[in-house]
């Protein structure tokens, strides 16, 4: 099972799409094995992006993340990475394929309601920043078990 970061833009959680979002993401087979809401600092915002650091909008990430709540998840399924990648469609929603979140429910390239880890690298990194081991659970160990009462 492969794991990737999901985060739920401030556009997101404001615009109250933040379970539309999620709910496209269960429905393609994904799994949610961690969840929480917060508000991020630019310490950690900065550390989130730091990838971007000598970009010239790297300004522009870290004050739009910061703006408000966000959603943070780890999704865990078969190409967990590559099926949130495409259900999230490309960055500018404008150019995104139809169908997708950002194509359905983005406004513009600043406003695009979603971040997705792009790698399996990034992921464990980007899952690190936001959740302790223990915030997340491995969905078929303690999850289906609770599910099952065994």
């Amino acid at each position: 099972m492969e794991r990737t970061l999901i985060l739920v833009k401030p556009d997101g959680v404001q615009r109250c799409i933040a379970g539309e979002i999620l709910s496209r993401l269960e429905r393609r087979g994904l799994k949610i094995a961690g969840l929480k809401m917060l508000q991020l600092d630019t310490a950690l915002a900065e550390k989130h992006y730091a990838v971007h650091k000598e970009k010239p909008f790297f300004n522009d990430l870290v004050k739009f993340i910061t703006s408000g709540p966000i959603i943070a998840a780890v999704l865990e399924g078969e190409n967990a990475i590559e099926s949130t990648r495409q259900t999230m469609g490309a960055t500018d929603p404008k150019k995104a394929a139809p169908g997708t979140i950002r194509a359905d429910l983005g406004i513009n390239m600043e406003h695009n309601l979603i971040h997705g880890s792009d790698s399996p690298e990034n992921a464990e990194k980007e899952i690190g920043i936001f959740f302790t081991p223990g915030e997340v659970l491995t969905y078929s160990r303690d999850i289906d078990k609770w599910l099952t009462g065994s």
